[in-house]
């Protein structure tokens, strides 16, 4: 029982009670809303052009405005420092994948998302059926999270089984030391599970824990200020707006779409195909501002990097260029990977360029993409169509949704250029930007000193 009671109130949490607690400034007086957060692969990640993203950053993002204050984020080095800072009056709330735990001094917040946990190993380490299958195996796992907890309450019935805290590692971090062969298994959620996967297709779930929680956002018991009702407000019409959907699939949606096989086989191309035509993909770069690796990304699914792809419907070369398309370009051999990948680059760019001001990235290249495949006479019918059915045309979220329409007769009549597979273009660009997300975690970006700022699509460089 201490164990358990040590895990769920670690010590430096019991020192300060809530009558302690210094209370920081009103976010008003100070000028700024002060979050703590962690470095995470979801919640809180940096790029590796400064900028900064995640779910909980682009919501608190959204909190921020609705406030009309700017918003600061301090990182400490785990979720339970985090907390700390909000408990000590450094900070006016915690948004650090936190789980809620009602026996510390804080006001939470309502939900954010559903989380499930899971036991991952690696694909040639036993299986684990019941929790018998755990008597003499490792699990790592966060000191005081759930799942710590639970794995608590499972040593009662399973002596043999061993819990290790590694200090100062985060989900993203023990997944990594599992994939090296250094861990036994990992108890983590089922999103940082999948997205460990993308770039080591040998880590497997072994098993199913008992266990769901929701991530919500720690906030003081007590404010002078009305922080906590705003954020019940802001959290309350948020579900009504679809605010909590749309940035959950600019994060989430995608990284389930390619199997471990075709995960495994892209892995291996970039090692053995990517060296070979890198160069021409970061003289594209250089050329349009497009990431290189973004570009590669297309280029992967368009043609598995093989510059002498053709398609039934004459499609060529390493971006798959029509005839049409490669003579309006400039592209004199599409089997020239360098000629194709520049031609196809400037095409992106074409379409990108082609909408209008309003339509923000990332949603901007999604939607470029999705043209890339359809062309942008489709893509503008398919917008139209989404305004006349009262969707967001601007938003990657809602065309997704309407592109698949236009195969459909009673929509593909209302067309000039006729009917189209929209859902095939939806279903490449999930895809690419599958890729471009393991392309951002594997390989460095490109830093030309004469290129234009580069367009960066709000994903993840760990």
């Amino acid at each position: 029982m201490r164990r358990i009671l040590a895990l769920l109130i670690p010590l430096l949490f019991v020192a300060c009670t809530p009558q302690e607690t210094p209370a920081i400034a009103d976010y008003r007086t100070l000028g700024e809303l002060r979050v703590a957060t962690q470095r995470d692969a979801i919640s809180y990640f940096e790029s590796t052009d400064g900028t900064t993203a995640g779910f909980e950053h682009d919501m608190v993002e959204l909190l921020a405005r609705k406030l009309e204050i700017p918003v600061r984020f301090v990182v400490y080095a785990d979720a339970t420092r985090a907390i700390d800072a909000v408990i000590q009056g450094q900070a006016h709330m915690a948004a650090a994948g936190l789980a809620r735990r009602d026996r510390l001094p804080l006001e939470w917040s309502a939900p954010l998302r559903e989380v499930d946990y899971v036991l991952v190993g690696r694909s040639d380490s036993a299986d684990v059926v019941d929790e018998a299958g755990l008597a003499g195996r490792t699990v790592s796992v966060r000191h005081g999270s759930p799942a710590a907890q639970n794995l608590e309450e499972v040593r009662q019935r399973t002596p043999d089984l061993h819990l290790r805290y590694p200090q100062g590692f985060n989900d993203q971090r023990m997944l990594e030391k599992l994939g090296d062969g250094q861990f036994d298994l990992v108890a983590t959620d089922r999103t940082h599970f999948a997205l460990a996967a993308q770039v080591n297709p040998d880590l497997v779930i072994k098993y199913d824990l008992p266990l769901k929680t929701s991530l919500a956002w720690g906030l003081p018991p007590r404010t002078s200020g009305d922080l906590n009702v705003q954020v019940r407000a802001f959290l309350d019409e948020a579900p009504k707006r679809g605010v909590i959907e749309r940035i959950a699939d600019r994060y989430f949606s995608h990284i389930r779409r390619i199997g471990t096989a075709d995960a495994a086989l892209f892995l291996e191309r970039i090692e053995s195909r990517l060296p070979e035509f890198q160069p021409h993909f970061e003289e594209a770069e250089a050329e349009t501002g497009i990431d290189w690796r973004y570009l590669a990304a297309l280029a992967y699914q368009e043609s598995h990097w093989d510059p002498l792809a053709r398609s039934p419907t004459g499609v060529r070369g390493m971006m798959m260029l029509t005839g049409d398309t490669a003579d309006r370009l400039g592209v004199k051999d599409r089997l020239d990977a360098r000629q194709s990948i520049s031609g196809g680059a400037r095409y992106l760019e074409r379409m990108r360029d082609g909408l209008p001001d309003d339509v923000a990235e990332p949603d901007r290249t999604w939607l470029a993409t999705a043209a890339y495949n359809l062309g942008m006479g489709h893509l503008n019918g398919a917008r139209t169509i989404a305004r006349q059915m009262g969707k967001d045309d601007a938003s990657w979220w809602d065309m997704k949704k309407v592109l698949p329409l236009l195969s459909k007769p009673q929509y593909a009549a209302r067309l000039k250029s006729g009917p189209a597979r929209g859902g095939e273009a939806v279903v490449m660009t999930e895809n690419i930007r599958n890729y471009y997300g393991i392309l951002l975690r594997v390989v460095p970006a490109f830093q030309a000193p004469a290129a234009r700022p580069g367009i960066h699509l709000g994903r993840r460089d760990e």
